[in-house]
């Protein structure tokens, strides 16, 4: 399981698991922002957010997310973390990245695949997704339809089951 120690999500410390798991040795990620681990700065701060309210109350956060490689590839991991300061919750946070499965392959996915099957994995629907993202849901459909046809399944509501079940 990878483990990071960030302060206002910047890299403090982290395991050599966890640095191999992105890519790097870790040395290499001290210092560095959470940034390099999103396809875009809209995504870095999207994600943000998420769970905030949680680890304000002194709550663990945990979901299933797409960290970037270093390679580009985006990985499906398993996400928690806890706030050791829940006044500001971004100011010491240690995270654990647990990879769905070690021996799936990386994703190979588009900008935005990832932020639409980001949104999925938080339950939103084409509708909400195509207004979070500034998008028709004309739009969100046509990419929700590509992921179905990657992951070879009959409706995008499976794509998540699938991405658990086989561990990609």
């Amino acid at each position: 399981m990878g483990i990071v120690l960030t302060e206002n999500r910047l890299i403090r410390s982290c395991n050599a698991t966890f640095a191999a798991m992105v890519g790097y040795v870790p040395a290499d990620l001290i210092g560095q922002s959470f940034r390099m681990f999103y396809g875009s700065h809209e995504e870095f701060l999207g994600i943000r957010d998420i769970g905030l309210a949680r680890l304000h109350g002194g709550t663990d956060y945990t979901d299933e997310r797409l960290v970037r490689h270093r390679d580009g590839q985006s990985l499906w991991c398993r996400f928690r973390a806890r706030t050791l300061t829940p006044t500001a919750p971004l100011d010491r946070v240690v995270m654990s990245f647990a990879r769905m499965a070690d021996t799936a392959p990386a994703l190979t996915l588009t900008k935005r695949e990832r932020q639409v099957l980001g949104l999925m994995n938080q339950g939103l629907f084409s509708k909400e997704i195509a207004g979070s993202l500034g998008l028709s849901v004309r739009t969100v459909d046509d990419v929700r339809g590509r992921l179905i046809r990657r992951f070879g399944v009959k409706r995008a509501a499976d794509i998540l089951g699938r991405m658990t079940d086989t561990r990609v």
